[in-house]
């Protein structure tokens, strides 16, 4: 199987990660009155073609012990059974993350679930698998919080003092707790006993989060927290443009998974997860430039956008130093 042999090459994978994270929900913003939640039947169908392809080409190159059915068939059960566990809790907190925007606006969703899931996430992944120095990975983890407090500050200055309720914010803290548990359950599935290679995980992730719609995703349309029941009819009546979208957005999000998980076997779990986490630096580029989120904005909500860039670009720097 394909892997990076030098750090420089990791890293690069580790960006493009953080911006096929950040960049993917630009599919569904380019599909105007389509219900998320049919949207994502289309989105979860493209996170899983994309890892499988991934892995029956970049790994499977040289059909050696580690290529992906042999290290399919090689693995211990138990770790496949923890990653299709992972892409359950991940389709359920992406899900509550998006319901959480909904309700309470970026400004309070953000800092709190991806805060929620950098920290947390990286810190269980560091305690499953020990590599770097972590003086610095603490350090850039600071730094990401300070970025992603920014990042929410800054929408928070267009949005007002908007009330956040009680159920809004639940949802949110929920989201994050759901958000950084993946990680750790895919990191002892690469760690410990028969282990899975990181194109296994990928697609055993992507096929439990698949799955996992029929459960979390029709719960939604049911009972959504935001807006009135939807059917699944609708998804057969949607557009054309809507269904390839969604298809697209799928595949970006799973590049970034794979590339993450591929370049951790040279960085370890931990530092590639907090690399990876700088998505919402990529979210806010996308909001300024492409979306003009931000024009019209006042000097302070410029000035929060600013010091957010500053501290994200010190985050990637301390962890991908951590190596050292």
């Amino acid at each position: 199987m394909f892997t990076p042999q030098s750090f420089g090459l990791a890293l690069a994978m580790m960006l493009t990660a953080s911006i096929c994270w950040g960049s993917w929900a630009n599919t569904y913003k380019g599909v105007k009155g389509y219900r998320f939640e049919l949207f994502y039947w289309d989105y979860a169908i493209g996170i899983f073609l994309a890892a499988l392809i991934y892995a029956l080409t970049l790994g499977s190159v040289g059909n050696n012990a580690d290529s992906f059915l042999n290290n399919v068939h090689s693995a211990d059960t138990a770790n496949i059974y923890r990653v299709l566990f992972a892409g359950v809790i991940f389709n359920l907190a992406n899900l509550l993350l998006v319901a959480g925007i909904d309700m309470v606006g970026l400004a309070t969703a953000f800092p709190v679930a991806i805060g929620i899931a950098l920290v947390a996430g990286t810190i269980l992944s560091y305690i499953l698998q020990p590599r770097g120095n972590v003086k610095m990975i603490g350090a850039g983890l600071l730094c990401g919080v300070l970025a992603v407090i920014l990042d929410g500050k800054a929408y928070g200055q267009l949005s007002g003092n908007k009330a956040v309720s009680r159920k809004g914010l639940i949802t949110c803290v929920v989201s994050g707790i759901l958000m950084s548990t993946w990680a750790p359950f895919s990191t002892h599935a690469m760690t410990h006993g028969n282990t899975l290679g990181p194109y296994s995980v990928s697609v055993f992730l992507c096929l439990g989060a698949l799955l996992s719609c029929f459960i979390w995703n029709f719960y939604f349309m049911k009972h959504p927290l935001v807006g009135e029941p939807v059917a699944f009819s609708g998804f057969f009546h949607g557009p054309l443009h809507g269904h390839v979208l969604g298809l697209i957005g799928g595949a970006i999000w799973s590049t970034g998974l794979v590339f993450d998980l591929v370049a951790s076997t040279q960085t370890g779990v931990a530092i590639s997860y907090s690399i990876g986490q700088s998505a919402p630096m990529v979210a806010a580029l996308w909001g300024i430039f492409a979306w003009k989120e931000f024009a019209g904005a006042n000097s302070k909500a410029k000035s929060y956008l600013a010091l957010m860039f500053v501290f994200y670009i010190l985050a990637i720097l301390l962890i991908a130093h951590a190596t050292a």
